[in-house]
């Protein structure tokens, strides 16, 4: 795993096979990154999800004739904040949970998209998922998910199958059915264009 302002690897699995771990892009390579409370800038625990910052000669010094938007991309002690959030584990491996500016924020707690995603996924009629906020008069924010079928499925289930396995206070208020999820030149989903499906599907 790399960012353009880091202009190499931060993060890298071991080149044995059996030492990797699926799901995480490694542990820190080439520089110093550490998990911290996005508000405080307090370093969390092992285990413990915040948004993930590195540190190193390969991380840029600032961005070019921008010093409004330098000043916010590092913490007041020089870390650089990737915008990513994660978690480290007590053998150094990262795990990504979520971007913290798709952080869905319900009733003052912090929900990440993508463990509803990693639920609806699991559902035998769900082909792609993506979570995201919507604005709520009563929490602020609440959840809603876009989800493309498989062929030939009718996923009618899929707000109690949510229910089952994340609990009434994560389960998307509203899912939507769509032929495809709205994504970038690279493949990634966009996830902050969902919103406007809603709007436009009311």
């Amino acid at each position: 795993m790399g960012l353009t302002e880091t202009a190499a690897p931060v993060f890298t699995n071991p080149l044995e096979r059996s030492a990797r771990k699926l799901g995480s892009p490694g542990r820190a390579f080439g520089n110093q990154a550490r998990v911290i409370d996005p508000d405080s800038g307090v370093e969390q625990a092992v285990g413990v999800a915040g948004e993930i910052v590195v540190r190193g000669e390969n991380v840029m010094a600032a961005y070019y004739k921008a010093p409004a938007e330098s000043a916010r991309a590092f913490t007041a002690d020089g870390w650089l904040r990737t915008g990513d959030l994660g978690y480290r584990d007590e053998q150094g491996f990262y795990f990504i949970t979520g971007r913290l500016k798709e952080l869905i924020i319900k009733g003052g707690e912090n929900i990440a998209p993508r463990e509803i995603d990693e639920v609806l996924l699991a559902h035998p009629a769900v082909l792609e998922a993506a979570a995201f906020a919507i604005p709520d008069p009563l929490y602020g924010q609440e959840i809603a998910a876009g989800v493309v079928l498989k062929p030939g499925e009718v996923g009618d289930d899929l707000i109690a199958f949510c229910r089952h396995h994340l609990g009434p206070f994560k389960t998307p208020a509203r899912i939507l059915l769509i032929e495809e999820l709205p994504k970038g030149p690279s493949g990634k989903v966009q996830r902050l264009r969902l919103p406007n499906l809603i709007a436009q599907d009311r």
